[in-house]
């Protein structure tokens, strides 16, 4: 049978599984977004994925496992807290950080003791998972993927982003998998369970789209906050997912000042919001209008941060969502864009 015109063909998931098994990269699609994958036990494979991203090598990547991959591989102990959570969750959007195993390389861990694992749901990366865990000796496959993208931008969610954001690899032979837009369209959520034999734990490294109020309803206790003992672990950083393009998260008061000209840069600028636009608006703005809904919205988010980055706006402005818990994710990667920027918003 063939692929949808959105998706990858057989003969191109081959492809690219044998590129990996080979140690070089391949960008595939998951529910999250688009990432760059490489065989996460070998190093220089590894290497390359934080070469062509321009990425810290003490910045961990997640590996990638097929749903019939075995966690205790990869892990030197899998709780039963994760267990249930794989139960629950996987495939899908949900990384756990467990102990490391003694034989798997700390260049996926940036030199830490733990690793950080997940089961994607996305047909196409389910796939390609498969087909490369075959072409291991001991069947066990995992891609070490980060987004593909250059390290600290937006995150890449249909498979044309990750070819504008890499032309010298495409133009290499660095396989694209298709795989249409992504469903979830951030990353996944980080939850560390590596620490519990010290009484750390659940702790929450990273909102996504698996809240910590469905993690608390499956395991029966509280999801703490990072401490400071807390593994490094992906788009933690302060300053992360942000556009090339000034970023500001206004608040109501500064947003309603914006709309009357105060404290905006010279040229045109954009406002994203989830709410209609008011009768007066100053001329220099465009208003984007996005959905209300917190899981829409962060479908929309990067795809429209992207298509904005290219129109030469001098600034966008950002509504900032509620604060309650459905729009925790949302306000993570919004609020790490925005610290990505120093600007100047006095002149209200």
């Amino acid at each position: 049978m063939s692929a949808p015109f959105d998706s990858a063909s057989a003969a191109d998931i081959a492809d690219a599984a044998r590129r990996l098994l080979a140690g070089e990269l391949a960008a595939f699609p998951t529910e999250t977004v688009y990432g760059l994958g490489a065989d996460a036990e070998n190093p220089r494979a590894v290497g390359k994925i934080y070469a062509a991203k321009g990425r810290p090598s003490n910045h961990p990547v997640i590996v990638h496992i097929a749903p019939q991959g075995d966690l205790s591989y990869w892990a030197a102990d899998v709780p039963p807290e994760a267990r249930l959570l794989i139960d629950a969750f996987w495939p899908g959007p949900l990384t756990l950080i467990l102990k490391r195993a003694p034989h798997i390389a700390d260049t996926v861990s940036g030199g830490q003791d733990s690793i950080g694992i997940r089961c994607p749901s996305h047909p196409v990366a389910q796939a390609l998972l498969a087909a490369f865990a075959a072409g291991k000796p001991n069947g066990q496959g995992g891609v070490a993927a980060p987004s593909a993208n250059k390290f600290g931008q937006v995150s890449p969610t249909r498979a044309d982003h990750v070819r504008s954001e890499f032309p010298d690899e495409v133009a290499a032979g660095m396989p694209v998998l298709e795989g249409g837009a992504s469903e979830v369209g951030i990353e996944s959520t980080i939850l560390d369970l590596s620490r519990l034999d010290r009484g750390a734990g659940p702790v929450l490294l990273r909102p996504g789209h698996i809240s910590a109020a469905q993690i608390e309803a499956v395991l029966g206790v509280q999801v703490f906050a990072p401490d400071a003992a807390a593994p490094r672990a992906s788009g933690t950083l302060k300053a992360h997912y942000a556009p090339r393009t000034a970023l500001e998260l206004a608040s109501d008061a500064r947003l309603q000042a914006a709309l009357q000209g105060r404290g905006l840069p010279p040229g045109k600028v954009v406002v994203v919001a989830y709410t209609p636009p008011p009768a007066a608006v100053d001329a220099r703005i465009q208003w984007q209008q996005v959905p209300a809904d917190p899981a829409r919205y962060a479908q929309a988010l990067y795809a429209l941060l992207r298509d904005l980055d290219g129109q030469g706006f001098a600034r966008i402005i950002v509504q900032a969502p509620p604060a309650d818990d459905a729009w925790h994710a949302v306000n993570d990667r919004i609020g790490r864009a925005a610290a990505a920027f120093t600007l100047d918003t006095t002149d209200l």
